[in-house]
């Protein structure tokens, strides 16, 4: 299997995994969604470590620590990347225990076309002009779900944008995806510490303190956190910014089908031509971007 096949399947399979979470989150809505985020960041930064330590690569996360002092572009690039998807973490949090099921999922909806913008301003990627189609069509159908709601989905755009510059981050620096997680979980986890002592002495916590179950899915959060994450990581380095972008249906696509049909959140008919505004666009990006490998590998 080529590394790009390889990034595809990590990709994919990280994105159908988001697309469940909600379930996951709607399991601890009892919780505030704070301290969910704070558990995420700290639990996902010790069973990433753990896993490191077992996996025997110790050394090797010491001398990318070394290396992310030494270059200090590359350090505050990570700083900054765990900072946004901290922000990123929280507002999908609040927005699944808060009944906005169906807006995260216009969140994930719109994320994609900032990936591909991003590709094109930042990474000089050129698309086709079926390719160019699909974006205008995609676009359309975003645009009718923001109309629906009739005011500026702040949640959505929040969403939407973190993730994107979350992953034009991850995609200039060149670390182990694991190790990677690691030490952007390290940057935020001081921060996550010392909140959480502060919500302990005023408000008090939920962990420990209601039952078993609660306890159970807050420490797992981390787990769940940390595993799509590296799949993702791995797929943004081996894929163009253009097809990552597109495949980032996939995610939307489930939850829209779990807050429409698992929640009982509104789904009118504009969300059903929107839904189908978008996948034209992903299948006329999809076979156009087959087509024009077929091109490169008849022309190599």
């Amino acid at each position: 299997m080529t590394d790009e096949k390889k990034g595809l399947f990590n990709a994919i399979l990280a994105y159908v995994i988001w697309g469940f979470f909600p379930i996951y989150w709607k399991v601890l809505e009892h919780v505030n969604s704070i301290e969910i985020l704070l558990n995420r960041i700290i639990w996902s930064f010790i069973f990433t470590t753990i896993f490191i330590l077992i996996i025997g690569q110790k050394n090797e996360l010491i001398v990318d620590l070394k290396r992310l002092w030494q270059n200090k572009k590359m350090f505050f690039s990570l700083m900054l990347a765990s900072f946004v998807i901290s922000c990123n973490w929280f507002l999908y949090i609040w927005a699944v225990t808060n009944d906005h099921v169906v807006e995260t999922s216009l969140g994930y909806y719109i994320n994609p076309l900032i990936t591909v913008l991003f590709g094109v301003l930042l990474f000089k990627e050129r698309l086709s002009k079926a390719q160019l189609a699909a974006v205008f069509i995609a676009f359309i159908g975003v645009a009718l779900m923001a109309i629906r709601y009739g005011k500026v989905p702040w949640v959505a755009l929040g969403i939407a944008f973190s993730f994107a510059i979350y992953g034009v981050l991850k995609k200039k620096i060149q670390l182990d995806a694991t190790r990677g997680l690691a030490i952007e979980t390290l940057f935020i986890l001081p921060f996550a510490l010392v909140f959480y002592i502060y919500l302990m002495s005023t408000s008090g916590i939920s962990l420990l303190y209601i039952d078993r179950k609660t306890d159970f899915f807050l420490i797992l959060g981390g787990v769940v956190t940390a595993y799509p994450l590296i799949l993702f990581a791995k797929g943004a380095k081996a894929l163009p910014q253009s097809v990552l972008g597109f495949i980032q249906y996939f995610c939307p696509t489930i939850v829209l089908i779990l807050g429409t049909v698992l929640y009982n959140e509104p789904f009118t008919n504009v969300e059903l031509i929107s839904f189908s505004f978008i996948w034209l666009a992903i299948i006329i990006f999809s076979l156009s971007t087959i087509i024009e490998n077929r091109k490169k590998r008849s022309l190599a």
